[in-house]
C-alpha cells in the first residue's frame, strides 16, 4: 500500500515561488515546505519576503530568499542560477505573482497598465517556464504550476485587464503542458475564486457585495488560502503526475451558478 508521503510528499523536491509574501503565495509556501520540498522564496517585499523564510526555517524547512522584481528578465535569470547553485536543480516552479494594474472598463487603461499587468501576471511565468524548464526535460521530470483566476474564464466589468492576463495564463500552462509534455515536464494552472486574502478586502469590507458575491458561490463562503495552497500541492505532487494542459478551478463553485 503507498503511503500518504507517496501520493502527495515533495521531500527531496526543489520549489521556486513567485509571489510568495501574499496571502496566497505564504500559504503555498507553508504547504510546501510542510510536504518536505526545499524552497525559494521571491517577491518585491525584500524585508517581508527574508522573514517568511525565517519563519519557516524555524520550523526546520530548507528556505532560501532571493527578492527580486519579477518584470526583469535578467533579474528572473539570476534567481534561476541562484537556486541552482544553492540547491542544484529546480523541480517545481509556482509562478504566482500578480497584480491587478487597472481598475475600470479597458479602454480606460494606460499603455503603462497594460504593461505592468502583462509584465508582471504572464510573462513573468513565460520567462520562468523557459529558464526551469530544459533543465527538467533533461532530468524528465519536472513541474510548473501558474496562478490564474476566475476572472480569466467570464468576463469582469472592473477588471477586465487583468482578466486577460489570467486567461493567457490558462492558455500559457496548455502550451507548455504540450511542448514540454513529452519530455514528462507538467504544466498546470489554478484559478482561484475569492479567497479570504489583503486583495480582497475590497469586496470584503462591503456588506452588500459580499452578500451579491456569497449568493453566487454555491458553497455560500469565502475561500482560504491554504485552500489555494493544497491544490497547487496535489498539481505538483505525485498524485498529480497525470495531470498536465489543465486549469483547476478553486472557487466554491461561483463559475458554475446560476445565482440559485
Amino acid at each position: 500500500m503507498r503511503t500518504l508521503d507517496q501520493y502527495f510528499g515533495l521531500r527531496g523536491k526543489v520549489a521556486l515561488l513567485t509571489g510568495a509574501t501574499g496571502g496566497i503565495g505564504r500559504a503555498m509556501a507553508e504547504a510546501f515546505a510542510a510536504a518536505g520540498a526545499s524552497l525559494v522564496l521571491t517577491s518585491n517585499e525584500h524585508e517581508a519576503c527574508h522573514q517568511l523564510a525565517a519563519d519557516l526555517q524555524r520550523e526546520g524547512a530548507s528556505v532560501l530568499a532571493h527578492p527580486c522584481d519579477v518584470r526583469d528578465w535578467h533579474s528572473l535569470a539570476e534567481l534561476v542560477g541562484t537556486a541552482t547553485d544553492h540547491f542544484g536543480r529546480v523541480d517545481v516552479l509556482l509562478a504566482n505573482a500578480g497584480i491587478a494594474a487597472h481598475s475600470g472598463p479597458l479602454g480606460t487603461a494606460t499603455e503603462a497598465d497594460w504593461e505592468r499587468a502583462f509584465s508582471i501576471n504572464l510573462r513573468h511565468g513565460a520567462h520562468l517556464a523557459a529558464l526551469v524548464a530544459p533543465a527538467m526535460a533533461q532530468r524528465r521530470e519536472g513541474c510548473i504550476v501558474l496562478t490564474s483566476s476566475i476572472a480569466g474564464i467570464r468576463g469582469n466589468r472592473n477588471l477586465g485587464l487583468y482578466s486577460l492576463t489570467k486567461a493567457a495564463l490558462a492558455a500559457l500552462a496548455r502550451n507548455l503542458a504540450v511542448e514540454w509534455g513529452p519530455a514528462n515536464v507538467r504544466a498546470n494552472a489554478i484559478a482561484p475564486g475569492l479567497i479570504g486574502t489583503q486583495w480582497a478586502q475590497a469586496i470584503l469590507k462591503d456588506p452588500a457585495a459580499t452578500a451579491r458575491r456569497l449568493g453566487l458561490t454555491p458553497l455560500r463562503r469565502i475561500g482560504e488560502p491554504w485552500e489555494v495552497a493544497a491544490a497547487a500541492l496535489y498539481l505538483a505532487s505525485p498524485g498529480g503526475a497525470f495531470v498536465t494542459g489543465h486549469t483547476l478551478v478553486v472557487d466554491g463553485g461561483t463559475v458554475i451558478s446560476d445565482g440559485n
